[in-house]
């Protein structure tokens, strides 16, 4: 959610930390916010800068400022939990004393104890938010001639919640500190002094070697050196990792918008997907780890699959795929339904966690307790170096690189090709699928690049824009899925509902008759996925149905019954059953694209989401 920036520099340079922290927060600008601040050490002030709204105000307001360039500072990019979106709720938030400025991602659930303390003391509150009675809390345990380090450790010991702090003391002793619960937190030292950031894409611009805080650290960061302390007190070493993604691949280069551009990216995402891991002469899949073997994968009983939003859509065809191929029960659950139902798991139940950032706090947590129940934990994630990562047995990388948009797209498609290969896995290691069989299923996913590509030719594009012409003024929107394509219409109406602000739901066609017909009027927009197959001519069916009643219908698809019916058409390229979610998925994807370019929205950023969700 909130994005966190901090560095401490050896020369100031152009503009001084404060041009170098606007910066980082416009690398973060993807994940969400309504509000955006800056807190700096000059020499003996403590500067807090901070608007409501877009990283521009706050531009503004530092050039109207004209504060000299600072060496010490950090950024915060907000999106709020506990009060509105105003400059008095923006972070950073300062103590009574002006001795420390602090930013914070997460949520401090005991807040309200340590608030009662606060006022005890004859403080006032300034702001609305969880993370100034952490501020003042800090603040009255420095006045006491605490060392600002073990300050706030014996404060964070007190805490009870997720969060990811970092702040700046300006008394006894100038001092840049981190530390992490739960959200994400990363450090840097290059040349230029040291950083820290919650999302590694701000400091790719510095060095890429990069030290990724555990649940429990305190850093304290030096121009020198970096200390890391556990909330016990005990000093631990984290090695810096080599992160390969390169700065430049967050860039537009060219686009309109980051959501075009990922959707663009697809075939290259879906080749490097798989890249290394299919043996088609063989018949088999190659993943990393123990968790794959035929001898572990032999003895899963049931899939328990948890995730959020479009993670959870991918979830559901990993469901179909595993228990189509494999024949393993496969059970889904939204992670945040999970977590409190009081599940009980099988023996040899597999759990399956799947998320783009790996650090989802919903699926993180629900992914923990299916291993303290018992599960063998596997995450399929884009973050190698994510909590999820670290908590589970066994990984597969999704390959996908940045996505900054906050609508998923090419992060879906990866997901996707990652759930095909653990299904063709597990179906071998079970002998539920032939070396024969699963050769093929592994061409077609071969040969699945060109066709993705053709789907983003001119030609095509162009044609889904002109469709989103023709219903940009609907009064809502039917997404029709049957079998392994329901889960697709789920997500294309989360799609246009994430970025265009419409209604819009995702149904299992042959649903329809029991409730959401009534809704069928003119100036309804239905929209049929439809592959050739054993379920066409039952769609078929739904189509006519909708027709009747004066609803009209999209077809996307392979099957050429359901688009001689249907008022519109947008052809794909016809593949097996279990891939054709990849190819249906893109024509939906650049429909809400173009539907929300139409009506003027930010497509980037649309209101009140965050790109991780590291806060329940």
């Amino acid at each position: 959610m909130c994005g966190i920036v901090g560095a401490w520099l050896n020369e100031p340079g152009d503009g001084g930390v404060q041009a170098l922290l606007v910066e980082g927060l416009r690398c973060l600008e993807y994940r969400g916010y309504d509000s955006s601040g800056l807190g700096i050490i000059q020499p003996d002030e403590l500067i807090v800068r901070r608007r409501q709204g877009r990283l521009a105000k706050l531009e503004s307001l530092l050039a109207e400022s004209g504060d000299a360039p600072a060496l010490l500072g950090i950024g915060h990019t907000r999106w709020a939990t506990h009060g509105e979106p105003s400059d008095g709720n923006a972070h950073p938030h300062q103590d009574a004393g002006r001795r420390v400025a602090l930013v914070h991602n997460g949520i401090i659930e005991n807040y309200l104890d340590l608030r009662h303390e606060v006022e005890a003391a004859g403080i006032e509150l300034q702001s609305a938010t969880d993370t100034e009675v952490l501020t003042q809390i800090i603040g009255i345990e420095l006045s006491k001639g605490s060392e600002p380090l073990e300050a706030v450790r014996s404060c964070l010991e007190r805490v009870r919640g997720n969060y990811a702090i970092a702040l700046v003391t300006r008394e006894p002793k100038e001092r840049l500190i981190c530390a992490r619960q739960g959200p994400p937190l990363c450090i840097a030292q290059s040349e230029r002094g040291v950083f820290l950031a919650s999302d590694v894409m701000a400091l790719l611009p510095y060095t890429r070697q990069i030290t990724f805080l555990e649940d429990g650290d305190i850093a304290e960061l030096t121009r020198s050196k970096v200390s890391i302390i556990r909330l016990n007190g005990e000093r631990v070493e984290r090695a810096p990792r080599q992160v390969d993604w390169d700065a430049e691949s967050a860039d537009k280069q060219g686009y309109a918008h980051f959501m075009l551009k990922e959707i663009h990216e697809q075939p290259d995402v879906l080749a490097r997907a798989f890249h290394g891991r299919i043996d088609v002469e063989r018949g088999d899949v190659q993943l990393e780890g123990d968790s794959f073997s035929d001898a572990a994968l032999s003895k899963m009983q049931r899939l328990q699959v948890t995730a959020c939003g479009t993670a959870l859509h991918a979830g559901y065809i990993a469901g179909y795929m595993v228990e189509g191929l494999a024949r393993v029960p496969v059970d889904v659950d939204y992670a945040s339904e999970f977590r409190y139902r009081n599940p009980k798991l099988s023996e040899g139940t597999y759990a399956l966690g799947i998320s783009q950032s790996g650090e989802t706090a919903d699926t993180l947590e629900a992914l923990r307790l299916a291993i303290r129940l018992g599960a063998h934990g596997t995450c399929i994630v884009n973050s190698i170096s994510s909590s999820m990562v670290r908590d589970c047995q066994g990984m597969i990388s999704i390959e996908a690189g940045p996505e900054i948009g906050v609508a998923s797209t090419k992060a879906f498609v990866a997901m996707l090709v990652a759930s095909y290969l653990l299904a063709i896995r597990t179906a071998r290691a079970r002998g539920t699928v032939t070396a024969e069989a699963a050769s093929q299923l592994l061409r077609d996913l071969r040969e699945l690049r060109p066709k993705l590509s053709t789907l983003l030719s001119d030609e095509r594009v162009a044609k889904v824009r002109a469709i989103a012409e023709h219903v940009v003024d609907s009064k809502g929107f039917l997404f029709l899925g049957r079998g392994i394509n329901y889960p697709v219409a789920l997500e294309g109406a989360l799609k246009l509902k994430e970025i265009s602000y419409v209604h819009a739901e995702g149904y299992p066609a042959g649903e329809m008759k029991h409730g959401p017909i009534a809704l069928i009027e003119p100036g309804m927009t239905t929209l049929a996925l439809a592959p050739k197959g054993r379920l066409a001519e039952k769609l078929r069916s739904n189509i006519e149905q909708v027709k009747a009643r004066g609803g009209r219908v999209i077809c996307v698809g392979s099957d050429p019954g359901c688009h001689a019916v249907s008022d519109e058409g947008l052809a794909v390229p016809d593949t097996n059953e279990w891939l054709s979610p990849i190819l249906n998925v893109v024509p939906l994807q650049l429909l809400s694209y173009f539907i929300a370019e139409l009506k003027g929205c930010d497509i980037d950023k649309p209101r009140n989401l965050a790109k991780s969700v590291t806060v329940e």
